[in-house]
């Protein structure tokens, strides 16, 4: 007779509330992209939120950081690297598709990222992969794909994809290969790191934004458009990786990255909840192909991994 299941621990418990929000918040970023057009340029945006984002993190970790400074000063290269890509040219990548496709394409189509990562993965590293992560990694990509080419099979085999869902997908590509570099990353407290990838990302997003501004395309931020950078700077940016970081100390990074799982699913409610956007059939079956791929292929990989790993 088997032992009766013992609850799962308060700890664990918050950890679940921690990242459930940090879906949420990063969920809500793409309806965030989208009441953003109009209100405020994309590279514009960028740059203020993480002015914004740096100046928080500074008010939190700059004393870490100062004891730190004399590891991480030789370690700023990669760190500077690491913000550029998976903070500046992702976010400009992201809002810029925000202008150019819908808030349900962007949170669906941000599920293709573990599917980039696993390819990066089997060219660089040539991780072993075995059938049910395949199985499972076509099944999201048919999922992204769906949604990217607004369900027509005739758009698909013609390669006929929206700028915006173009855009989209080059971000889930820059973010996973900055997940992936992140396996070099240095050993250096979470706070220190964020300061400088914070700080990295201003840098990084202001030329951009001064040259969007002197452009006709360049829009300051009007009142919506300042509550937008906001909610950005502090939401997705601060708060969510501030609970993610600490859902993974709760319950382990193989338990709270199911989590994200999530974001394609919270992100596409706000957008009928908030936007009003319209949820269609070829959406409701991507996202059970996108959602179910992800899950068969972590299942499988967990299968396979050693205990302790």
């Amino acid at each position: 007779m088997s032992a009766a299941r013992k609850p799962a621990p308060a700890g664990s418990q918050f950890a679940y509330v921690l990242l459930f929000f940090t879906s949420l918040f990063w969920g809500g970023n793409a309806v965030a992209g989208k009441l953003a057009v109009g209100e405020v340029s994309p590279m514009t945006l960028t740059a203020l939120r993480w002015v914004i984002a740096f100046s928080i993190m500074l008010a939190i970790g700059g004393r870490q950081f100062w004891r730190e400074r004399h590891a991480a000063l030789p370690r700023l290269p990669p760190l500077f690297a690491y913000g550029a890509t998976g903070f500046a040219t992702f976010n400009v990548l992201f809002y810029v598709a925000a202008n150019h496709t819908s808030a349900i394409n962007i949170a669906i189509e941000q599920a293709a990222i573990p599917m980039f990562i696993f390819i990066l993965n089997f060219l660089i590293f040539r991780m072993r992969v075995t059938p049910g992560q395949m199985v499972g990694f076509v099944m999201s990509l048919v999922g992204v794909a769906m949604v990217a080419s607004n369900g027509s099979l005739a758009r698909l085999l013609a390669l006929e994809i929206n700028r915006g869902d173009a855009f989209m997908l080059l971000a889930c590509l820059v973010y996973a290969g900055y997940s992936v570099g992140l396996r070099y990353k240095p050993e250096l407290h979470w706070k220190t790191m964020m300061v400088v990838m914070a700080f990295s990302a201003m840098v990084v997003s202001f030329p951009f934004a001064f040259i969007e501004l002197r452009s006709p395309q360049g829009i300051a931020p009007t009142a919506q458009g300042w509550l937008v950078i906001l909610y950005a700077a502090i939401f997705p940016a601060i708060i969510a990786q501030v609970f993610y970081i600490g859902g993974v100390d709760m319950i382990g990074s193989n338990r709270a990255g199911l989590f994200v799982n999530l974001v394609p699913v919270l992100g596409t409610l706000l957008a009928i909840a908030i936007l009003g956007e319209v949820f269609g059939l070829h959406h409701a079956l991507a996202m059970v192909l996108v959602i179910g791929g992800i899950w068969l292929a972590e299942r499988r990989a967990s299968a396979a991994r050693p205990p302790g790993k």
